[in-house]
């Protein structure tokens, strides 16, 4: 039985991904700040603080899938609150490494979440492939760092795999919870994109990442089609009931209630998904937005 180490295994994305692990074999561990003895998986504890990690999640470990880091749009972003965001992801990656080294743990390769927001917070015509560069605002800092740290796996000559990954749509959290607001209305001008993927497509990817050995460097993890924050909102009211109106809530009352965190559900492009598909072979379950929301819907019922 092949064994998979998760970081951040209680979020979103990992509570699923462990669940579809777990029914394909695989034997599940996560790394917890606190002990869960009754959790359906085995659970071992690190302190990013000091330094720690229990040895024992190490032994015999084939993978490690990295998804902790600080909610980026979880608190206004103070300087403080900018630099969590940062050592969350970094300091965490480089601690992983640091104990993979020092144990010799004969790992076949780590894979880490990361963001769109490597391409930056800001609307262009352009469409973005992985090989563009990252952008100089904070979001594409953060990926850059995040990322540098990443592939310092693939510098000891660990297979390594990077996931920019969009929105995850679910119906157990996230984007789509707090969009579920009695009117639905655009955000701005609308005409920001807003990449999305669905929560099984995005853990599909995870899996076929640790299956298939051609898979390797980063991939945009976001579905095929293009939505703009004005079509997503019109989809969404659609599928969910709720009344649309198209006058969308003013730009300066979002700087003001989120400050420079706004420009995160301002501004957004087109991101492409054509490597994952075409190179590493993916498919996705879940293309088109209003299919995928009525999806959700049915299953929320």
């Amino acid at each position: 039985m092949e064994k998979v180490l998760i970081t951040g295994g209680t979020g979103l994305i990992g509570k699923r991904l462990s669940y579809l692990l777990q029914n394909r074999g695989y034997e599940v561990r996560l790394l917890s700040r606190s002990k869960n003895p009754n959790g359906d998986y085995k659970t071992y504890l690190w302190d990013i603080e000091k330094g720690y990690i229990d040895e024992n999640a190490f032994e015999d470990l084939n993978y490690i899938i990295h998804l902790a880091g600080a909610g980026i749009a979880d608190k206004r972003w103070t300087e403080k609150r900018k630099q969590i965001i940062i050592d969350s992801r970094v300091i965490t990656t480089d601690l992983l490494l640091k104990t993979v080294k020092q144990l010799q743990t004969p790992l076949k390769a780590f894979i880490s979440a990361s963001a769109v927001g490597y391409y930056g917070s800001f609307t262009s015509e352009t469409i973005f492939e992985e090989s563009h560069k990252p952008s100089d605002d904070f979001l594409g800092k953060v990926c850059r760092l995040w990322e540098e740290s990443t592939f310092q796996f693939q510098q000891e000559g660990i297979r390594t795999v990077a996931l920019r990954t969009g929105i995850v749509l679910s119906n157990h959290g996230g984007a789509l919870a707090k969009m579920k607001t009695p009117i639905i209305t655009p955000l701005g001008d609308g005409k920001q994109y807003m990449p999305w993927i669905h929560i099984d497509d995005l853990c599909m990817m995870y899996i076929k990442a640790i299956k298939d050995n051609s898979i390797k460097g980063v991939y945009n993890a976001v579905a095929p089609e293009f939505n703009t924050n004005k079509s997503f909102s019109k989809a969404f009211a659609k599928a969910f009931n709720r009344p649309f109106i198209g006058i969308g809530v003013p730009q300066f009352i979002l700087k003001l209630m989120l400050g420079e965190m706004a420009t995160v559900i301002l501004q957004g492009s087109r991101v492409s998904s054509k490597k994952v598909m075409q190179e590493a072979g993916f498919e996705f379950e879940h293309t088109y937005l209003d299919k995928t929301l009525a999806s959700l819907k049915t299953q929320q019922n």
